[in-house]
């Protein structure tokens, strides 16, 4: 059974879920509104084993629902951001991940204000706190953003400096964070590009498991 956050999540997120089997395209006023960090994504898609939820603006359904008459071909995917009205941005792939058990590894982070100047910039992104490793002189190591997508679903973002890898710090700071979203009454998500196998394992290692569910968001780079 789908976990309830992820299930009310995903309703919220894309507009509808379930749907059955197949691909369903489906209008959602969200596509046309600022996300987490002010830019829109006009398209996002979904999809568990089986079935795919696409989420355009309501406006752009009927166009995108004769581009998926076929189903998910690479015709549709190419001609999405143009169907959204957004020809020049990319659209990218990725693995969709989510948690409710976190693996127990211990505590490295501390949860601090985004905007210290010593930190990469796409932390400076986030708007609450953040979970950052600094080292004995204060330095930032490794850090994750949360994503407030909704009340429902929290997606975490992770990165650590060239220097600072290998240590175990990444997945222990998702395990740290997932169990504080859950805390707070959402489910953690997690997002990657198929091709990058650090991040793979980082989200595996943290109890983030690939059950087979993949994305598609058409969005800034």
């Amino acid at each position: 059974m789908l976990d309830r956050r992820l299930h009310l999540h995903l309703v919220t997120w894309l507009g509808q879920w379930p749907a059955g089997s197949g691909l369903h395209v489906v209008g959602s006023r969200r596509r046309s509104r600022p996300a987490w960090d002010g830019r829109i994504r006009p398209a996002v898609m979904v999809a568990a084993p089986g079935v795919a939820v696409l989420s355009v603006p309501p406006e752009r359904v009927a166009a995108v629902r004769a581009l998926a008459a076929d189903g998910p071909t690479p015709r549709l995917w190419s001609a999405l951001p143009g169907a959204v009205g957004h020809p020049a941005l990319p659209l990218r792939e990725g693995i969709f991940r989510w948690c409710t058990a976190p693996a127990p590894l211990p505590d490295v982070g501390e949860w601090t204000d985004p905007t210290d100047p010593g930190f990469p910039s796409w932390l400076h992104l986030f708007d609450r706190e953040v979970l950052v490793v600094r080292d004995a002189d204060g330095r930032y190591l490794a850090g994750v953003g949360v994503k407030r997508h909704d009340r429902y679903g929290h997606e975490l973002a992770v990165g650590t400096v060239p220097a600072a890898r290998g240590r175990g710090l990444a997945r222990r700071l998702v395990a740290q964070a997932a169990r504080r979203v859950l805390d707070e009454g959402a489910v953690p998500t997690y997002l990657h590009d198929p091709g990058n196998t650090a991040s793979a394992r980082v989200a595996a290692a943290a109890g983030f498991p690939d059950r087979g569910w993949r994305s598609r968001i058409v969005h800034p780079d």
